[in-house]
């Protein structure tokens, strides 16, 4: 009998052994675990719920845990991505970004698209573009890559045309204004203010937003074409990491059918899903 239960304690003790064995990856190698750690900003409550979404179709596809470093300022995510403090980050679209690396002789690239937010024209005394009169006063964003957009919002309007090979628009690239057209620039954050004061008004979405502006009462909307593709926002890196396995699954998270979803229920259409839009 003694005997007996020292053969099956024997048995017990092999069994658990084996399962000890396979349990810490003797039997099967484990897939690694990847954290990636992304610069965005802070404040916006639709896009922590839109990286969320992100956050698990890359664990669980991938094994790759994202971590999120925000900012408050929009100099600080590609200073930080240049430090190496996080990277990658996204919360910029490609004028910016060509804008930033000029200026900062850095490298930085595009290695995925997220959204584009188009700017709309907004104003409380006109219901269309065609009733706005002439020599009517139009407030624009007066940094330059705002403004640029802002004038070519007002070209695809109809209201005005540019110089041919405008690359950064300014009042200066005005071919045309047949309705002779007050342009009057303002930092983007006073647009919407301006508001009682002016005809019409270009303001960024963030900006109606904040002061609960429904964009939904535009009278013109920035077309997705050629001419807003430099507006769509990407998932930058380094450039000598633009071919990271890891952060092109990141990218790959990122761009699926559950993250346009998430998009436009945190957003309906004042944000579109950019990575699989077509151009005219």
């Amino acid at each position: 009998m003694k005997k007996k239960n020292i053969i099956i304690w024997a048995i017990v003790a092999i069994i658990i052994i084996i399962a000890g064995y396979f349990s810490f990856g003797g039997g099967q190698k484990k897939a690694s675990s990847k954290t990636v750690t992304i610069g965005i900003m802070s404040g916006v409550k639709q896009d922590d719920a839109i990286w969320k979404t992100v956050a698990k179709t890359a664990k669980s596809k991938y094994n790759i845990t994202l971590k999120f470093k925000k900012f408050t300022d929009y100099s600080q995510p590609n200073k930080a991505l240049t430090n190496g403090d996080v990277d990658l980050n996204a919360f910029q679209h490609y004028a910016f970004l060509n804008a930033w690396n000029k200026a900062n002789k850095t490298n930085i690239v595009a290695i995925g698209k997220t959204v584009i937010t188009p700017i709309r024209l907004y104003s409380n005394k006109v219901k269309s573009v065609k009733d706005i009169p002439d020599g009517a006063t139009i407030a624009v964003p007066n940094d330059a890559t705002n403004e640029s957009r802002a004038l070519y919002l007002l070209k695809n309007a109809g209201l005005i045309t540019l110089k041919n090979n405008t690359d950064l628009a300014t009042v200066k690239t005005i071919a045309k204004n047949p309705k002779n057209l007050q342009i009057k620039e303002l930092d983007a954050s006073q647009t919407a203010r301006s508001l009682s004061d002016v005809t019409a008004a270009v303001i960024n979405t963030n900006y109606a937003q904040a002061a609960k502006i429904d964009y939904k009462s535009a009278i013109y909307v920035e077309p997705v074409n050629k001419d807003s593709e430099q507006w769509i926002n990407v998932i930058a890196a380094n450039k000598k990491d633009k071919n990271n396995k890891e952060y092109k699954e990141v990218v790959k998270a990122y761009e699926t059918a559950k993250t346009k979803k998430a998009i436009k229920a945190q957003y309906g259409t004042a944000e579109i899903a950019a990575w699989d839009i077509k151009l005219k």
